[in-house]
């Protein structure tokens, strides 16, 4: 057991680090002629795993272990996160992260007894759309430009307007890369569940 909790903090900490790298980077890529790199960036692909890590850890392990594994991902993660973004990143990071991994232990555990599939979709959608509002809103918005300015480093904010989803109304760019990162963090969600169905009898 210690082994297998050791893979999943180490597991926890890789992930959110390299998606805290991975989201300054937009998607540039168009689909059906709409322009994805207003929508998308490529942090939203590698961190719905979190997700699968502090669900499959609950179910292991238990509620007080899974917080375990979060708390001690999360500060591996800040620490590397630091050097791989920026300051800024790291504490929308670490802020959204936090929150968002407990709520979704939350609801996991109140659902454990549910069927199998429930419990890691429903508490991902609402654990993913709380860490989507926190992360985007420090990381990107203006009115958090104080924090780039308090470490001294470049002004990070994403405020100008793009076309909402590259189709809609105008919108700042961090509003639109929320709604799109979102859908995909879903849609990963649900394609995890394969893995989940998999894993969830099974000693990792």
């Amino acid at each position: 057991m210690r082994f297998s909790f050791f893979l999943a903090f180490l597991g926890m900490a890789i992930i959110v680090a390299a998606s805290n790298f991975l989201v300054q980077f937009p998607l540039n890529a168009e689909l059906f002629s709409i322009d994805l790199s207003n929508i998308l960036t490529l942090g939203a692909f590698t961190y719905p795993i979190a997700f699968l890590v502090t669900d499959l850890s609950n179910r292991y392990f238990g509620a007080k272990k899974a917080r375990q594994v979060v708390l001690i991902g999360f500060a591996i993660a800040v620490i590397w996160s630091i050097f791989l973004a920026s300051p800024r990143i790291a504490i929308a990071s670490g802020t959204a992260f936090l929150l968002a991994q407990f709520l979704d232990i939350s609801i996991f555990n109140r659902l454990r007894a549910s069927k199998w599939w429930q419990a890691p979709l429903i508490s991902s959608f609402f654990g993913s759309l709380l860490d989507t509002i926190l992360f985007f809103g420090i990381a990107f918005s203006a009115k958090f430009t104080f924090i780039d300015n308090l470490f001294g480093s470049k002004e990070g904010s994403l405020a100008f307007e793009v076309p909402f989803l590259d189709v809609g109304f105008m919108t700042p760019l961090w509003v639109s890369l929320a709604a799109g990162d979102f859908m995909v963090k879903i849609l990963v969600a649900l394609l995890l569940l394969l893995p989940y169905r998999y894993l969830f009898k099974r000693k990792f």
